[in-house]
């Protein structure tokens, strides 16, 4: 007989791998899950009949009876379930009610209540040792049906495969097979085509999920809406992208039915991962319900996490790399949710889960994730005042969340009565939240060495304070971030077996990667439309003389002054409205909701644009504002302004509102830029320089995916394609520590620090010892102050700034290996200590600043700008290789570069300002003079003038000045290629002629 590589050929394959029968062997259909195990093995399934299926109530009755027949006999008989009877028709659309009111997880989860009866439809997993509700479990009937019938109407429709939990159906699915030319986007069309999603079946809740598969991939979606509906990769990933590995054993695709829909797996989503949660709407505020499925990533590190704790017990540390928008808040809730139940020995693993974020937005969304599985008030607890950790470990409370900002704060108040307990310490965007003070606070805080028995010495002290500075033998560590840091690597990372050099790599316990996520259309790829924008400017001398200014200094201050200019922020404001009133929402991007971010490099730089846009708005007559958003109060053109007092509403509205009309644009200094989960953004304008992780973490906001976003767009003035690809390339694909920091390095500056004879050790010992002894400041400054006059008499500049950019480099390198090192070392702790002190005393050698006065000595002639084309950056597929932390520092001090002014302008204006004129007066005059006689002189434009406002005028100017253009071709192609093809100058030399010919005004301003 031949292989079947049909459709029904795919659909017998998973079925018999499901309930576990030979090829041609009778399925089982009725019997124990016990009996189907011993005789069939499988997954556990039992095959059902789709003639069974009740299409008006939408469940499997049969099953469905012989469960309450098993597990609630009295309760079975009551419902009269053997009879088509009044009761029973009650009870099944109670049933059916309540699962459209709740959704069947909640249903299967906590049963219904019926008259004075409380039906259980599913048992959940028992704890250890609890044989009777082991013997429930048992009797949970799993089943698969095939060529399920479920329309009413339609009855000849089918459905490939259907899964039911005690005759509630909880899945359905779409098979193609790519043998005969058909693949998984066939089954998601077929979804989208022809399954109505008004068939009572397909109403959201009612299943948890829906799956569209072939033999290479899956896809999911939660809740069919017709062509709205929106499916997902569940794929296992391949060199770390998208797709599924090959499988030497069978199909690509087996994993689903043999690993993740077993009983045991599925049962463990309905219990720990699948939910709906309220979700406030976009636009309207109202909220609205959202089914929930775990991704492949997620499901598969919450589970291998999980495993690795409870085989290897406390004290283990987990670095989890997953991507931008692969869906960490709900990773970590999931993760979170189930280390209070992980148990080894019959006793709890754990004693508390500590979850530190440093996003406020995502502490939300973690408790509100989290609040879906738990008891609230028993179990969850929001350490956002002094003392509240405390209080909570007191009262038993399981999961504590906390932003880093408040956590060394509460650390302080934790009592030495916390100290010893075993603790789950989650830390989402570990690269910031592990600094080296947060670390120490917190392992004094819950370290097992905080309780003394017996008075102290000086050695104990400091003993224990080198002891607590230690990652905690009674704490695991999970730390998620999308783009690790060499000290995040280190710290987290799992050490490799040494290279033939006997380096030690460090790479992530679990990765989900920016390119499989982008891939898989998890994220957006905001790189495939970067388009950079090139400034030209033109800086003459305003002074007669030609003074001397230090040239580096110089051209960053002469960057800084053009880029910052009203006339510039006011020609970028222009821009970026235009662009997105003309690209983006004439195109109708996300349905045409979607928003824009500015990026800036400053608060000062912030409110610019935001009155630039706000005029420029209103000159349009756009219906659209700008929000601006940046931290604290500001003083601003001699008043003191706030994000409330321009924005007109409370700085905890922005990110509701930016959502919401009138409101497109967000105007960012330095906030919004990390952390900021909106899926409406789809174009960001940058006007600040970026490189490494903040390039990453700022582009990295467009990426959110939304059911109708399908591209996102860059116009960037500042930065060129090489600086962001090489910021991206480190965190495409895993990123792994190339090698170990070398601790013999504290050593070496160690040495060099002591051999500038700047201290003695006695001092060392004794501000040590006054110190931790509690002694007043008085008593310390002594020391200090005598090892400062040292520094100041005997060392020149170079030395200075030699001992102290030392000083600092071991600081730094031991704050950090004190945390890693499996040893501790007394000498390396005190000098820490002093060193500590002693550096913020040190005074910075004098360096006068040699650019001082140049911005009185420049003007700006001209300036314009000019995008270049759209350009797809590519990003090199192989995993990246990071450097460890640094452990150099010192140097001498940089000798100033004196030039003159004339000679600075003149390399200034090279670098950034060559306008491409070949005949610089021709053109001139024909801009000033020979162009605005021809349009003023135009018929249609000099009635408008007499006779209408000047909205209309302009209307009328424009036409006639494309007129004039077209009669320039003959005599300037390059004038009216410039007119043509660069949008800014097209701008300004309109703006340009309008001025003179409706003021008769005379003047250019700059280009």
């Amino acid at each position: 007989m031949k292989t079947d590589t049909s459709e029904k050929g795919l659909e017998s394959l998973i079925v018999e791998a499901m309930v576990g029968r030979a090829s041609g062997e009778a399925p089982p259909t009725g019997e124990g899950i016990s009996l189907i195990r011993e005789r069939y093995g499988g997954t556990g399934w039992i095959l059902g009949r789709a003639e069974d299926y009740d299409r008006e109530f939408c469940v499997d009755l049969p099953q469905l009876r012989i469960f309450l027949q098993a597990t609630q006999p009295k309760i079975a008989e009551a419902l009269d379930l053997d009879n088509d009877s009044p009761t029973r028709r009650r009870f099944l659309a109670r049933l059916q009610g309540e699962i459209s009111k709740r959704g069947v997880v909640d249903v299967l989860r906590h049963g219904l209540k019926d008259g004075q009866h409380h039906v259980e439809v599913f048992y959940e997993t028992p704890s250890p040792g609890n044989e009777k509700a082991a013997e429930l479990h048992a009797e949970n009937r799993f089943t698969v049906t095939r060529q399920l019938r479920y329309s009413r109407d339609e009855t000849q429709r089918a459905l490939d495969l259907a899964l039911f939990i005690n005759g509630l159906p909880i899945s359905t699915f779409e098979l193609k097979n790519s043998l005969t030319k058909q693949t998984v986007e066939d089954a998601v069309e077929q979804y989208k085509r022809d399954r109505d999603p008004r068939e009572k079946l397909f109403e959201f809740g009612r299943c948890m999920v829906h799956f569209a598969l072939d033999d290479h991939e899956v896809r999911f979606c939660t809740h069919l809406k017709g062509k709205g509906s929106w499916f997902l990769p569940f794929n296992q990933g391949w060199n770390d992208g998208a797709g599924n590995p090959p499988n030497p054993h069978g199909l690509k695709t087996d994993y689903l039915w043999r690993r993740i829909l077993t009983r045991s797996g599925l049962t463990d989503i309905l219990e720990n991962y699948a939910q709906i949660v309220e979700e406030k709407h976009e636009k309207t505020g109202r909220k609205k319900s959202v089914q929930i499925w775990p991704r492949f990533h997620q499901l598969d590190v919450v589970r291998k996490l999980l495993a690795d704790a409870r085989e290897h017990g406390v004290g283990r540390r987990y670095l989890i790399q997953h991507s931008a928008g692969s869906g960490k808040s709900n990773s970590i809730a999931w993760l979170g949710h189930q280390l209070i139940g992980l148990r080894q020995q019959d006793a709890s693993l754990f004693d508390s889960i500590i979850v530190v974020t440093d996003r406020r937005i995502l502490d939300k969304q973690i408790r509100d994730t989290i609040k879906q599985f738990a008891q609230v008030g028993a179990t969850v607890g929001h350490a956002e005042h002094s003392g509240d950790l405390r209080k909570f470990i007191s009262e038993g409370k399981k999961i504590i969340i906390s932003t880093v900002q408040k956590f060394p704060f509460i650390l302080e108040e934790i009592g030495s009565e916390q100290r010893g307990r075993a603790f789950a310490i989650i830390i989402d965007e570990a690269h910031s939240s592990q600094g080296g003070k947060t670390s120490a606070a917190l392992s004094m805080a819950l370290s097992t060495a905080g309780a003394e028995e017996e008075e102290e010495t000086l050695e104990d002290t400091i003993n224990r304070i080198m002891e607590a500075k230690k990652l905690l033998p009674n704490a695991s560590y999970f730390a998620f971030t999308a783009t690790p840091k060499n000290k995040t690597l280190e710290i987290f990372g799992e050490p490799l077996s040494p290279d033939a050099e006997g380096k030690v790599r460090h790479r992530p316990f679990h990765s989900y990667t920016m390119k499989q996520a982008i891939q898989e259309g998890f994220i957006l790829d905001v790189l495939k439309h970067y388009t950079p924008v090139e400034s030209y400017y033109k800086l003459v001398k305003t002074v007669e003389g030609d003074p001397e200014f230090d040239t580096k200094r110089a051209k960053k201050k002469l960057r800084r002054y053009v880029e910052s200019h009203d006339h510039a922020i006011r020609l970028k404001a222009e821009i970026m409205v235009d662009h997105f009133h003309e690209q983006v929402l004439a195109l109708n991007k996300i349905g045409g909701q979607a928003r824009a971010m500015v990026v800036t490099n400053g608060i000062d730089r912030a409110v610019q644009y935001l009155h630039s846009f706000r005029d420029y708005l209103t000159e349009r007559k756009s219906p659209h504002k700008p929000i601006v958003a940046f931290s604290g109060e500001h003083e601003y053109s001699g008043a003191k302004v706030t994000e409330a007092s321009l924005n007109g509403f409370p700085s905890s509205q922005i990110a509701d509102k930016i959502q919401e009309d009138p409101y497109r644009f967000l105007i960012c200094a330095d906030k919004f830029q990390t952390g900021y989960d909106e899926p409406l953004l789809h174009t960001m304008y940058v006007d600040k320089i970026l490189s490494g992780i903040k390039a990453v973490q700022a582009l990295s906001r467009l990426n959110r995916a939304h059911p109708q976003k399908h591209d996102v767009f860059v116009l960037d003035f500042m930065n060129d394609s090489g600086t962001i690809q090489e910021a991206f390339a480190d965190y495409y694909r895993t990123t792994i520590l190339s090698e170990e920091t070398d601790p013999n390095k504290l050593h070496d500056l160690k040495a060099a620090l002591d051999g500038y004879q700047l201290y003695a050790q006695t001092q060392i010992d004794q501000l040590v010892a006054l110190y931790l002894g509690g002694a007043d400041r008085d008593k310390l400054d002594p020391i200090l102050d005598a090892c400062v006059a040292v520094y100041k008499d005997q060392l020149n500049e170079d030395g200075q700034v030699d001992f102290k950019g030392k000083a600092k480099a071991f600081l730094r390198a031991y704050g950090f290996l004190s945390a890693i090192l499996p040893y501790t070392n007394k000498d390396w702790e005190t000098l820490s200590i002093f060193l500590n002190f002693l550096v913020p005393k040190l005074p910075a050698p004098k360096e006068e600043d040699l650019s001082k006065g140049i911005l009185d000595a420049i003007d700006m002639d001209s300036y314009r700008v000019e995008k270049k084309a759209a350009m797809k950056i590519q990003l090199p597929d192989e995993n990246a290789a990071i450097e460890p932390v640094p452990m150099t520092g010192g140097g001498s001090k940089a000798e100033p570069e004196l030039d003159r002014l004339s000679n600075i302008l003149r390399t200034f204006n090279d670098l950034f300002g060559n306008i491409p004129w070949t005949d610089a007066d021709r053109v001139h005059k024909l801009i000033t003079e020979d162009i605005p006689s021809r349009v003023a002189a135009d018929t249609a434009y000099q009635n408008a003038k007499q006779n209408s406002d000047k909205q209309n005028a302009r209307i009328e100017h424009d036409k006639a000045l494309a007129r004039v253009m077209a009669a320039v071709l003959k005599d300037d192609t390059e004038l009216f290629k410039q007119f043509m093809d660069n949008d800014s100058f097209k701008r300004w030399l309109t703006d340009t002629v309008f001025r003179i010919t409706y003021t008769d005004v005379p003047r250019v301003p700059p280009l």
